[in-house]
């Protein structure tokens, strides 16, 4: 597939969108801001065909910034032509140009290389025109008519009487976002993002209009709807429309589903699904009887696929996942079952090999009866045991022999647990991975009960391995995580960056593999107007206009329109993806001499049970 430009001006929950540069670093932590900002080129030496600054995201990414579209479109072109030493990935956006390095020592190399970088504008390419039929019936399409003093009617009319171009995606596959012929509709982004915007809005932001592609959270004033599918993956291009098309808006009374013809192999695939209960006895693997609250398949991820809109993805806590495989002697990326908060229950089809790692909990396995209303407890009849029950331990492998049931518990600390079997879970690979992205919808349902999970040929050693200790998890007190400040830092004043830090934030309910929403004393900007939208990574820490961050973890969108105040250091995400639902987090500056262990596991989470004052 043709790679192409992505993304500008999403958001978590939240996409983006409105023009115009930032203002320069004017704030009062400019100066501590720029002590972490190395290869921070000074406003007074940008021109046009250079790189204007470069900016540190968290230990392994930087933003370069440039001067306009034609800027962006030719260093994201010279990036992907030829590569920089440890380049893993490259996501163009409105103003800036996001560069994903190996290594934290990568990523200092590439920031000065930016910098030295000579750009060419690539040639313009146009494409075709897609007419989407809108039904303009949105919740917000009053709320705009004001903002824009054109009235309800009169926005419909701005909206259907113009060409969009798709400049960019982002936020989530298919989600491209359409810059206009004129501003009439340029309104801001709302004070605080709903957490679940339907498939098929059709919404605005600042200067840009999209099309929501399925169900997500996300900050734009909705207008409008309608039934034009915008990705899909049986399609040869899986976008209905990419960046480079244009895209005219008609105005209809019902919304009319748009549908394509399932491939053969998708048919095949809808048929196994639709069958799972009634699969042969003789395969072999894990049969879900109960999938608890609720439990994924992961992998470590589908890396370097932002140019599609599509995040990585992946298990929240990596070494958690590497830990399990590793203990029943699979590749470290092979497929497992991600479950929280326990009370998931599995049933051996065949004899297994399992190990579970993360969150520890009582794990027990028990033999049933031929009553399947029989109680799961040592019952005893003419001297045999009908039900046997026992326990195994967390970060250890066992055998899971056939029709035997595994039960994982209520955590004692921490949130997920990882459930590793022998060979893999042998899902479809979607791009790569067999991971399930929650944010896009890519790769397998969440498990549901009478499901069968046939094993794979992930196992590389004849082997199991041996019991490992486990690191610390979250039980109760305050678990501090280090950040680098920035890439937008300058949009707050040393007050805000000293609340940030000397509070406990609670993580909230409505928080998810997309991002964690906290709770605490809100901060204010020390600047107005609006952000374009730029690249994001796991681990940054949003700031919509109210003030409460939005820590974003594995599923979130590949852009972001809201001021990124810090990001947490690579190393520390395992340990942010156990703090549970109703945990306190610190944030706290990273040492300019800190560095990411070389692998997470090395890594002890520092926790304290009671509260401290943080620099």
């Amino acid at each position: 597939m043709k790679r192409r430009i992505q993304d500008p001006m999403a958001n978590v929950d939240m996409p983006a969108g409105s023009t115009g540069q930032p203002a320069p670093d004017a704030s009062p932590n400019t100066a501590r801001a720029n002590t972490a900002r190395p290869n921070t080129a000074p406003p007074s030496t940008a021109r046009p065909g250079r790189v204007r600054a470069v900016r540190p995201v968290g230990t392994r990414t930087v933003l370069a910034e440039v001067s306009g579209t034609q800027d962006v479109l030719a260093l994201q072109a010279a990036l992907l032509d030829a590569p920089l030493p440890g380049q893993q990935d490259v996501l163009a956006a409105a103003e800036t140009v996001m560069v994903r390095a190996e290594s934290p020592a990568a990523a200092r190399r590439i920031g000065q290389a930016l910098l030295e970088l000579d750009l060419t504008a690539p040639a313009e390419q146009a494409g075709g025109l897609v007419v989407i039929d809108t039904v303009y019936d949105g919740e917000d399409l009053a709320e705009v008519g004001q903002l824009t003093g054109l009235g309800a009617d009169g926005v419909i009319a701005a909206h259907t009487g113009q060409v969009w171009t798709i400049a960019f995606a982002g936020f989530a596959p298919g989600f491209g976002y359409m810059v206009g012929e004129n501003q009439a509709l340029e309104v801001p982004r709302r004070s605080s993002p709903r957490t679940a915007v339907p498939a098929g809005s059709v919404a605005l932001a600042g200067n840009y209009s999209a099309v929501y592609p399925r169900q997500s959270p996300g900050g734009w004033q909705l207008i409008g709807r309608t039934g034009a599918k915008m990705w899909d993956l049986d399609r040869p291009e899986p976008a209905l429309a990419s960046p480079g098309h244009r895209v005219q808006f008609r105005a209809v009374r019902d919304v009319v589903q748009m549908v394509t013809e399932p491939s053969d192999e998708a048919t095949k695939d809808s048929q196994q699904t639709d069958s799972q209960q009634a699969l042969p006895a003789t395969t072999s693997g894990l049969r879900v009887l109960s999938p608890g609250i609720h439990s994924l398949i992961q992998d470590l991820g589908r890396q370097g696929h932002s140019a599609l809109g599509v995040s990585a993805a992946g298990a929240l806590d990596r070494a958690s996942l590497r830990r399990a495989n590793r203990l029943v002697g699979n590749a470290p990326s092979a497929a497992a079952i991600e479950t929280v908060s326990g009370g998931l229950r599995v049933q051996a089809v065949g004899d297994q090999v399992l190990a579970v790692a993360g969150a520890p909990s009582a794990l027990t396995v028990s033999t049933p009866s031929a009553s399947p209303d029989a109680p799961e407890t040592g019952e005893t009849q003419n001297g045999e045991t009908q039900n046997r029950q026992r326990t195994v331990p967390v970060a250890a492998p066992f055998a899971l022999l056939d029709g035997e049931i595994l039960t994982i518990g209520v955590p004692d600390a921490g949130f997920r647990s990882y459930v590793a079997v022998r060979g893999g879970v042998d899902a479809p690979p979607v791009l790569g991975s067999r991971s399930t992205d929650t944010m896009s919808g890519i790769g397998p349902k969440p498990l549901a009960a009478g499901q069968l999970l046939p094993t794979g040929d992930a196992a590389e050693s004849g082997v199991v391995g041996s019991p490992e200790i486990q690191p610390d998890y979250p039980s109760g007190g305050v678990t501090v995580l280090d950040i680098v400040p920035g890439p937008r830092a300058d949009w707050f004043d040393q007050a805000a960056l000293d609340s940030l830090c000397s509070q406990d934030w609670t993580v909230k309910p409505e928080s998810n593999r997309v991002g964690m929403r906290l709770q605490g004393t809100p901060l204010q900007r020390s600047r107005t107007g609006e952000l374009p939208s730029e690249g994001t990574v796991a681990g940054a820490i949003q700031m919509p206009p109210e003030g409460l961050p939005v820590l974003f973890l594995a599923d979130h969108p590949i852009t972001g329109g809201y001021p990124v105040i810090g990001v947490v250091v690579d190393h520390q995400l395992d340990l942010a993806a156990q703090v549970p639902i109703g945990g306190s987090i610190r944030f706290r500056i990273a040492p300019e001499s800190a560095a990411p262990a070389s692998s997470p596991e090395q890594t002890s989470p520092e926790q304290t049970p009671e509260r401290k004052a943080s620099n």
